[in-house]
C-alpha cells in the first residue's frame, strides 16, 4: 500500500506540474503572437523562442484528445520507473561487507548472531541469507531449497511493475500513430467536403495529426531510457544476489567442519 500511495503522490505532483506547465505555454503563446503582430519586423533576441516554449507550443496544437492520453502514458510511466529506481537503490546491497560480517558472526557467535546481523540489514541478499540461515538445523539441502525458493521471491519484487513500463513505451506510439491515422481521414474528409484540392484547407489537419505521433515517440523514447536503467539495475542485484548465495553455502560448509 505504501509504494501505491508514493505512486499516486507522483502521479499527482508531475499532473499538477503539467497543468501549470500547459497554462503558462498558452500565455507564453499568446503573448508571443500578439508582440509579433503588433512589430513582425522587429528580429530582437527577446522574440527567440526556445526549445522548451517550442515543445510545449506544438503540444497545445496537437489538440487535447490523444495528446492527453498520450501525457497519462508519460505520467504514469514516469512515476512507476521512479519508484522502482527509488526501491531498487534502497535494495542495494554491500555484498562484500555484509558476507564479512555474516562470517564474522558465524565465527564468534554462531547463527544466531549471524541472523541477527542479517535481520538489521536492508535488502534481498540480506533477505536471502536470513532465511538460508535459519534452516541450518535442517542440513545444508533445505538451506539450499530455502535460498533458491526465496531468491525467486525476491527476484519478484525486484521486478514489479516494470511490465507497466514496458505496457506505456509501446502504447505511446501507437496512441500517436492512432492520432495521425484519424487527423488524416479528417482533413480527406474536408477536401470531399470542399470538392477542391486546397493545401490550405487540410495542411492544419495534417501538421496537428503529425504532432500526434511526434509526442508518441518522445513518450516512448523517455521512458525506453528508463525502463533500460532499470532492467540493468534489477540484473547487477540478481548477480549479486545469485554470487551471495554461493557464498553463503560456503560458509556454512566451512563453518560445519
Amino acid at each position: 500500500m505504501k509504494r501505491l500511495f508514493s505512486i499516486l503522490a507522483i502521479t499527482g505532483i508531475m499532473a499538477f506540474g503539467t497543468v501549470n506547465a500547459t497554462t503558462n505555454a498558452a500565455s507564453t503563446t499568446t503573448t508571443t503572437v500578439a508582440t509579433m503582430t503588433q512589430d513582425d519586423a522587429a528580429d530582437s533576441p527577446a522574440q527567440e523562442v526556445g526549445f522548451h516554449q517550442e515543445l510545449k507550443k506544438r503540444f497545445i496544437e496537437g489538440g487535447p484528445g490523444f495528446m492527453g492520453i498520450v501525457l497519462l502514458c508519460l505520467i504514469l510511466g514516469l512515476a512507476i520507473a521512479i519508484e522502482r529506481i527509488i526501491f531498487l537503490n534502497l535494495s542495494t546491497t554491500n555484498t562484500s561487507k555484509l558476507t564479512q560480517e555474516v562470517e564474522d558472526a558465524l565465527a564468534s557467535g554462531g547463527v544466531e548472531a549471524a541472523k541477527e546481523i542479517c535481520r538489521n540489514t536492508k535488502g534481498p541478499i540480506a533477505s536471502i541469507y536470513y532465511q538460508g540461515l535459519d534452516r541450518t538445523d535442517e542440513g545444508l539441502e533445505a538451506v539450499e531449497k530455502a535460498v533458491v525458493a526465496y531468491g525467486g521471491v525476491q527476484m519478484g519484487q525486484l521486478e514489479k511493475n516494470v511490465s507497466w513500463i514496458s505496457l506505456f513505451i509501446a502504447l505511446a506510439p501507437m496512441l500517436g500513430f492512432m492520432g495521425t491515422v484519424i487527423g488524416m481521414i479528417q482533413a480527406f474528409d474536408k477536401i470531399e467536403a470542399a470538392g477542391d484540392m486546397q493545401p490550405s484547407l487540410v495542411a492544419g489537419g495534417i501538421k496537428v495529426a503529425l504532432l500526434t505521433t511526434v509526442f508518441g515517440l518522445i513518450v516512448a523514447i523517455i521512458l525506453q531510457i528508463f525502463y533500460n536503467y532499470i532492467i540493468a539495475k534489477i540484473d547487477s542485484i540478481v548477480n549479486n544476489m545469485e554470487d551471495a548465495s554461493i557464498t553463503l553455502m560456503d560458509l556454512l560448509i566451512r563453518n560445519k567442519k
